[in-house]
């Protein structure tokens, strides 16, 4: 399959989660690229109504694009537990989403680890704690165009929750190899071995 190459210019982040703007900003800036959200132009999220990663990466790329007129690119990402039987994966989100009765609507990542951690627990001190983070970016054109690429990190989910410098659920995952959390390690260190970082490993040497 042949590539389609992205030049420079601005291209639509379809995201409306500042972390992950952040991220993608950093990693696609010495390309030329000018990462625009969607959230700063407005654009609707789309339901994510996709039963795997890659679908709800497509689903919000190509709705980005069309509302934009400008590439667009979306990241699906989640946790897969091995004893949860690779959840909470594509619901990683939904996870983390409090009851309105609960105050303000929104996503409490402290809520969501506890969750992950709840369930390990009731399968006693000796459960298998290996988890791996996966990112599906979706690369969509106005045309329809569109190219997806995926990438991983293995690791192991620690309690309780460490560091304060990323966001999700990266204080409870350990890479590995590593003694520190995703949020305990420097955000430079972090980029260089995520799963986002593996994604845009295989996006840039296709696309540029």
């Amino acid at each position: 399959m042949t590539h389609r190459k992205l030049e420079p210019g601005k291209l639509v982040i379809a995201s409306h989660n500042a972390g992950k703007v952040r991220e993608i900003r950093t990693l696609l800036e010495p390309f030329g690229i000018e990462p625009v959200s969607a959230g700063d132009l407005n654009l609707p999220e789309p339901e994510e109504t996709g039963t795997t990663f890659e679908d709800n990466a497509l689903l919000k790329a190509h709705a980005s694009a069309q509302g934009s007129g400008l590439p667009a690119l979306a990241d699906d990402s989640g946790l897969c537990v091995a004893a949860l039987g690779g959840a909470p994966g594509v619901y990683t989100a939904d996870w983390a989403e409090r009851q309105p009765y609960e105050g303000e609507a929104g996503r409490d990542w402290y809520m969501a680890m506890g969750k992950v951690e709840g369930k390990l627990a009731e399968q006693g001190p000796d459960v298998d704690r290996s988890a791996y983070f996966i990112c599906t970016l979706a690369l969509a054109w106005p045309d329809g165009h569109a190219e997806v690429f995926e990438g991983r990190v293995q690791g192991s989910l620690i309690w309780p929750p460490r560091g304060t410098l990323g966001f999700g659920y990266d204080p409870v995952f350990r890479p590995d190899g590593h003694d520190q959390s995703f949020a305990e390690l420097d955000p430079a260190d972090k980029h260089a071995m995520s799963h986002r970082a593996d994604a845009f490993k295989k996006l840039v040497a296709a696309s540029f």
